[in-house]
């Protein structure tokens, strides 16, 4: 069966997603995987600028995917943030990073992160994250 984030119904909302990479490489990819998907994504080169995103937008984002290292707020700060306001605190966010060691992956899901991949990833593995990531947050 085909998961209906990949195909959302006409009345359902697509899933927004909000990427946040500092490379515009991995942005272009991101964008090109989650338009396929049928996702709507936006796109944060940092930390603070996912930050003035969240606050401008009338609608935030299901999902956040983030890099770790970024410049000016990184990945851990990013999520420490997120966690110390209440509208942004329950949207999950996955990092994907390509910070493999278990370490990093302790301090992420330490600070509230929903999971943690490490580059390269799965794009179908990271699909049903979404996937399942906003179906568990919707109310």
């Amino acid at each position: 069966a085909i998961p209906s984030a990949v195909f959302p119904s006409p009345n359902s909302a697509p899933t927004r997603v909000l990427v946040v990479d500092d490379s515009p490489s991995v942005r272009q990819i991101m964008s090109k995987l989650l338009k396929n998907a049928g996702l709507e994504f936006l796109a944060a080169k940092d930390g603070l600028d996912a930050l003035e995103i969240l606050q401008a937008a009338r609608e935030l984002p299901d999902v956040i995917l983030s890099d770790v290292e970024m410049p000016r707020m990184d990945g851990y700060a990013l999520l420490a943030a997120l966690r110390q306001q209440p509208n942004l605190r329950p949207i999950p966010v996955v990092m994907i990073t390509s910070r493999a060691g278990d370490k990093h992956r302790q301090k992420a899901l330490g600070l509230g992160a929903a999971d943690y991949l490490s580059k390269p990833f799965d794009e179908a593995l990271l699909l049903d994250k979404i996937n399942f990531l906003s179906r568990k947050t919707a109310v």
